[in-house]
């Protein structure tokens, strides 16, 4: 296979990972109001209420993480074929740790509703899952983003391997990651509120859109970038 087939295999999935991701924020906006985490006793009528969108999320998601290893496998190439084998080493571990990371989370949120259908529904269990979801969709994974986009653009930069502007919009993305970093520390949470640990500043806009800027830029450039003529196993 060839450097410029690995980079368009690469580009081509990071675009389709970001257009799944398209499809699947709305899901979340459809959602009947959520009763807080406090109200325990209603949180599995929450659950088994929207339980089909709820696994429709897990399932997007299995596909938008798929899509993301394999454009992380490509970047791996690319940050190789310019002599960072150790830093495409870390971009690429960083990037199973996130996947990782999102496959436990999302397997914590189908459980909810796999105990508010196996009665008698608790739903201080359901509470206790949700929390343990906060941090995971929140500041570690933040933390996450921000590293590997940091990592790619220190390599574009180093060896312009893509066009230095790409760079900078790494950097600016992974800035607006970690500004919500800090979430973890804020004591009260409100899932209504902008900026606390289950606030939608971090859960929804910070966990996704600025690494949609960083892919849909990287895939772009993935997709047009020329390589050499050299086959790969």
């Amino acid at each position: 296979m060839t450097d410029q087939k690995i980079y368009r295999i690469a580009g081509i999935s990071a675009l389709a990972c970001i257009a799944v991701f398209f499809i699947e924020f709305p899901f979340y906006l459809v959602r009947t109001p959520f009763p807080g985490l406090a109200a325990s006793d209603k949180l599995a009528e929450f659950a088994a209420h929207n339980a089909t969108n709820i696994m429709c999320c897990v399932f997007l998601d299995l596909i938008i993480l798929t899509l993301f290893m394999i454009f992380t496998a490509g970047v791996r190439h690319l940050i190789r074929q310019a002599n960072h084998e150790w830093l495409a080493s870390l971009f690429f571990g960083v990037g199973l740790v996130y996947v990782t990371l999102t496959l436990v989370a999302d397997s914590l949120q189908a459980s909810t509703v796999i105990d508010a259908f196996n009665p008698p529904a608790d739903g201080v269990i359901i509470r206790a899952m949700m929390e343990s979801m906060l941090l995971m969709y929140g500041a570690v994974a933040l933390w996450l983003m921000a590293l590997f986009m940091a990592i790619l653009s220190y390599v574009t930069l180093a060896s312009s391997v893509l066009p230095r502007w790409s760079a900078w919009v790494g950097y600016a993305c992974a800035l607006a990651c970690l500004a919500f970093v800090p979430t973890m520390f804020v004591h009260h949470v409100d899932m209504m509120g902008f900026y606390n640990p289950a606030g939608w500043g971090a859960e929804a806009i910070a966990n996704g859109f600025p690494m949609a800027v960083w892919m849909i830029a990287v895939g772009i450039l993935m997709v047009r970038k020329r390589g050499a003529e050299t086959a790969h196993e």
